[in-house]
């Protein structure tokens, strides 16, 4: 192959390795170029390189020769006949070639610093939720001193979406738990013939506990993740910006209907719960344990105190507080891309799930001192 056809070659010139390139290097030719400067010989000693016959030069050729040359231990001594632009293109690779391709530091991390950063992390993050929930506070209240400041159709909207779209699911869950409920109870009951007991444990057991925390994590994981996904996509599309340019408040235009919305629908889907939970152990007990629907409804009136139903009530009311702040801080809280809102969803999941669980246990104990 004649010295005008190939890509490179290397001579002797006054006892110095002179290394020709040639034609264009670029990189749609990179492979071809690779295998010329391994078929060059290249010596581990210090090059001329000669661009005197290039017509080309892209950074990706510059850097497959610089780290060929670099890769068998030797140096540019001298860059002879390059143009200008060429030229440039080889000083700005060897400008950054000792930061291409370094590893970054592992960061080796002992257990007790891997603790610490997350307590670090935790605690941020309940500052935040407060920090929103003061700012919640303060909206809620400058919307009771102007009301006309309260947007209804948004607060109308969020109301059909967290109450009435979730009512279905709701009756459907709570009165299979209800069945369910019934049926080991009765199974345990009927050995002793305590059938008739089986209905004072489905009744308060869900008006009090489990009818509060099944319709909080149905809507933890309906309405909480849907908050936190809305606003940050509004984050991300800038429509919050927008909003603050018109001079308007995001926390009245977007939080505080949502806040409102749960807070009034959660417990309605807790009474709505505990009529469906009871109304799916009215239905098994019958065929199960003898219990006439007008026995169980009369056992209900006379075994059910209104108290349970209002702890449920008070609680769920509560736990749709931080339901709501939860999801709504997490949206208006991501970074802009959209990775971080399925992140900050899941995210919004996990906290409200584990508040309520918290807050339930905490309640437990305060009524458990005040007598309720």
């Amino acid at each position: 192959m004649s010295a005008s056809a190939r890509d490179c070659w290397l001579e002797q010139v006054d006892g110095q390795a002179t290394l020709f390139l040639a034609g264009a290097w670029n990189l749609p030719r990179i492979a071809r170029i690779d295998a010329a400067l391994a078929a060059a010989g290249i010596p581990a000693s210090a090059l001329v390189l000669d661009g005197a016959a290039l017509t080309t030069l892209d950074t990706a050729a510059a850097l497959a020769l610089l780290r060929r040359i670099d890769g068998i231990g030797a140096s540019v001594a001298r860059l002879a006949n390059f143009g200008v632009s060429h030229l440039r293109v080889i000083e700005a690779v060897l400008g950054r070639l000792g930061d291409i391709g370094v590893e970054a530091p592992r960061l080796r991390h002992r257990w007790l610093a891997v603790l610490g950063m997350q307590v670090l992390e935790f605690r941020g993050l309940m500052l935040g939720h407060l920090d929103f929930l003061g700012r919640s506070a303060i909206a809620l209240g400058d919307a009771a001193l102007r009301p006309r400041a309260l947007r209804l159709k948004e607060l109308a909207a969020q109301f059909h979406h967290v109450c009435v779209e979730a009512i279905p699911v709701v009756v459907l869950v709570t009165f299979l738990i209800g069945v369910v409920l019934a049926y080991l109870f009765g199974m345990q009951a009927e050995k002793y013939g305590a059938n008739i007991f089986v209905v004072d444990g489905v009744a308060i057991g869900t008006t009090r506990e489990l009818s509060p925390i099944i319709v909080a994590v149905i809507v933890a994981g309906r309405s909480g993740a849907a908050f936190t996904a809305q606003l940050g996509t509004m984050v991300l599309t800038e429509e919050i910006d927008a909003i603050r340019t018109l001079g308007l408040s995001p926390m009245q235009v977007l939080v505080i209907p949502r806040l409102l919305a749960l807070v009034i629908a959660l417990p309605l889907l807790v009474f709505v719960g505990d009529v469906s939970s009871m109304l799916g152990a009215m239905t098994i007990a019958n065929p199960l344990l003898d219990i006439t629907p007008a026995t169980f409804i009369d056992r209900v009136h006379w075994g059910l105190r209104l108290e349970h139903v209002i702890v449920g009530l008070v609680k769920s009311a509560v736990f749709a507080v931080f339901i709501a702040i939860i999801g709504c801080r997490m949206g208006m809280s991501v970074s802009r891309d959209s990775r971080s809102i399925g992140i900050s969803t899941t995210s919004t999941v996990v906290q409200c799930i584990v508040a309520v669980i918290l807050l339930d246990a905490f309640f437990a104990i305060v009524f458990q001192e005040l007598g309720y």
